[in-house]
């Protein structure tokens, strides 16, 4: 069974645009792959693919090399705000782009919700 693309694209377009504060999303394949997106105007979905590959790869690492298991979810603090990376499926990683002012906990909860939404459509 082949994925829907337009329905993960408008589970995530209703999620960035009906969530306080979230500024953009992308579910890609953890080798790097865009599968959909409902992202910034100029932002590369090919290149944030690969970098949301590139991160979960190393945080990977990081979480076995430093014995704490496997990783949950991947949080990004910068000056304008946050990038959290979160296992959406075996074969799908779900990036969350979030503005400084995002109350966290409300953040977390709304990204639990949308990752079952958007696994219905995955299996």
């Amino acid at each position: 069974m082949a994925i829907n693309v337009e329905k993960l694209n408008t589970v995530l377009q209703n999620f960035v645009t009906g969530t306080s504060d979230v500024e953009g999303a992308a579910l890609v394949t953890p080798d790097g792959l865009p599968l959909a997106n409902s992202l910034p105007i100029g932002m590369d979905e090919e290149r944030v693919s690969a970098m949301s590959a590139a991160m979960l790869s190393l945080g990977e690492r990081i979480g076995s090399e430093l014995a704490r298991g496997s990783i949950d979810r991947i949080y990004v603090e910068g000056d304008a705000g946050y990038g959290v990376l979160t296992s959406c499926a075996e074969d799908a990683v779900l990036l969350v782009l979030a503005s400084k002012a995002v109350k966290q906990g409300v953040l977390m909860l709304e990204i639990k919700r949308v990752i079952s939404e958007l696994k219905l459509i995955l299996i």
